[in-house]
């Protein structure tokens, strides 16, 4: 019975964190950005993800740097040792210690409040 209920468990768990990861498609994201506290700024990104494909492309909207059609990153999407959604590069980068912000590490993509998460 408690491998069943064992079974059970992990089945759920699997679910619910397929379920924050989002279909197949082109969506719209604030860019979060990491040195005002997460504030958009007015900033918003084109997400486009494929699989575990995601790449994130300057739409050309809020006060940020670059040009409409640049890639802000792309990669693969990975669950985070700490539950956070990155955007890896490698499959290693699921247990690297710093992640998101102004860290060398990857960026933080946070399916349920719709942000990319930069410096």
């Amino acid at each position: 019975m408690r491998i069943f209920l064992t079974i059970c468990l992990l089945c759920f768990i699997y679910t619910l964190t397929l379920a924050q990861k989002p279909k197949d498609g082109i969506y719209t994201y604030a860019i979060a950005f990491s040195e005002w506290q997460g504030k958009p700024l007015g900033a918003t990104c084109t997400v486009i993800i494929r699989g575990d494909s995601i790449k994130v492309v300057h739409n050309d909207t809020g006060k940020l740097t670059g040009k409409q059609g640049d890639i802000l990153d792309q990669g693969i999407i990975l669950k985070h040792k700490s539950g956070k959604w990155i955007i890896g590069h490698s499959i290693k980068d699921k247990d690297v210690k710093k992640i998101g912000g102004c860290s060398d590490g990857p960026s933080i993509i946070d399916f349920k409040q719709k942000k990319f998460w930069t410096c």
